[in-house]
């Protein structure tokens, strides 16, 4: 989450208490992914599940089977501690719950515009959706929850799911528990570049995924970027963010302790504070360096801290949400004497918590309900998070009858004349004829709809 000199131009003066010791953004496309993807891909679409195979024994260490079947999804959960499989359950059921309430806001319509001229508008999920499951330096284990569970809240008849194995045994039983109860048709014990390949050719079902969804590390996410088109994505996430807007009322080590939350999701994760309050920013990068002292993580949530962490002092609320909106945090913490200030001038985020008690972790484990895939990389200016409206077509349509040919035709005619384009033109123009020309209907001027 840096801050470009124009950028920083337009904000006005800020106090910096930290900034970023790495000079340029966390993730770029790196030449050699870039290459060792498109060479993958390739090679996967000529060689099929041959290529899957040798990739997987190649670069997992892994020749057992593909694909699990539904008893041994079914007896995953047995391989867990109690507390965790309920903890599990919980959270696919509050994801769900939100999920389904977002499907049941987004409805069908139809408006007459004009006298016998209807349009429409109808929510149509996805055919087949891909889900990947991460499961590398620390499994996920409400990625389930979030892809394969809400795209079947959104009524995706298939939902397929590939994720890594995690060492002789195979996929990560927590993993593949979180797969089962969010409904998965299929599960394979496939990772990385190779499971997206074989769901988009089509390598593991009757045919290819229309859309492929999850997060991943660097090769990952090149491949999604690589197989955009040729099928639909969810979004291309980079590394892990946190920004909290807090100020004076905030308790500084609950702060600490949530920008390092996400600081240890990797080495180049960026967290970031801005604050109101001088004084306050100081005892929170305090509070970080004590915390960091005794964390279990300190290697990976300290580097990132030192490379990509900041605490910038705004001059007062206005410029704080200016600030946040420029680097539109994927995840946004408010911990403030009024957070509702911030969540009704704020504008660039991937998902807010609002206050002292909500934060980022309840998220990412599925507990709160929301989901965990957002953008990254500033991309929330323009872009939302994973919901069931990603996986529906609002796909419209119109039906006019023969008394709404003077509300149409007439306009339809005159313009593509104008155009020079004589076949739309003819279209408009049999239309009128048949109805005729001098029937009345017409009186020469284009019908407007002035309801």
């Amino acid at each position: 989450m840096q801050i470009t000199s124009a950028e920083a131009a337009a904000l006005g003066p800020l106090t910096w208490l930290k900034r970023p010791a790495v000079d340029g953004p966390p993730a770029q496309r790196d030449p050699k992914v870039v290459e060792r993807v498109s060479q993958m891909l390739s090679e996967i679409e000529r060689g099929g599940l041959d290529a899957v195979r040798r990739f997987s024994q190649e670069l997992d260490g892994w020749s057992g089977a593909l694909e699990l079947d539904q008893t041994a999804l079914r007896r995953s959960g047995a391989a867990l501690p109690a507390d965790v499989r309920a903890a599990l359950e919980l959270g696919h059921e509050r994801t769900n719950r939100f999920a389904l309430a977002q499907r049941e806001h987004l409805v069908d319509f139809e408006i007459e515009l004009a006298p016998s001229v209807v349009c429409g508008q109808r929510y149509v999920p996805v055919g087949r959706v891909g889900a990947y499951l991460p499961a590398g330096r620390f499994p996920l284990l409400a990625s389930a929850f979030m892809t394969v569970g809400v795209a079947k809240a959104a009524g995706v008849p298939t939902v397929l799911a590939c994720t890594p194995p995690s060492g002789e045994h195979g996929a990560h039983p927590a993993v593949l528990y979180g797969a089962h109860l969010s409904g998965a048709d299929r599960v394979f014990t496939i990772g990385g570049v190779q499971a997206l390949a074989a769901m988009a050719f089509g390598l593991l079902d009757d045919a290819p995924v229309d859309m492929l969804v999850g997060a991943g590390n660097a090769y990952v996410t090149e491949a999604k970027r690589q197989l955009f088109g040729q099928v639909g994505i969810d979004l291309l996430a980079g590394p892990s963010e946190v920004a909290v807007i807090a100020d004076e009322t905030a308790d500084p080590d609950w702060v600490a302790a949530d920008l390092l939350g996400q600081a240890e999701h990797g080495p180049n994760s960026p967290s970031a504070l801005v604050t109101t309050s001088e004084v306050f920013g100081a005892q929170v990068g305090t509070a970080i360096d004590r915390r960091l002292e005794t964390l279990a993580t300190r290697e990976i949530a300290g580097a990132a801290w030192r490379d990509f962490g900041s605490i910038v002092v705004a001059r007062d609320a206005a410029q704080a949400v200016a600030v946040s909106d420029v680097w539109g945090p994927e995840h946004l913490e408010i911990q403030t004497a009024d957070d509702d200030y911030y969540l009704e001038n704020l504008t660039n985020y991937g998902s807010v918590f609002l206050g002292r008690w909500s934060t980022v972790a309840y998220s990412d484990k599925g507990i709160a309900g929301t989901n965990h895939v957002l953008p990254t990389g500033k991309t929330s200016r323009y872009n939302a998070g994973l919901s069931v409206s990603r996986f529906l077509k609002p796909l419209t349509y119109q039906r006019a009858a023969e008394e709404g040919t003077a509300s149409l035709a007439p306009a339809v005619e005159r313009i593509s004349a104008f155009e020079g384009l004589a076949a739309h033109e003819a279209t408009a123009t049999v239309r009128i004829d048949h109805v005729g020309r001098h029937s009345g209907v017409f009186d020469g001027t284009p019908a407007v709809d002035r309801r």
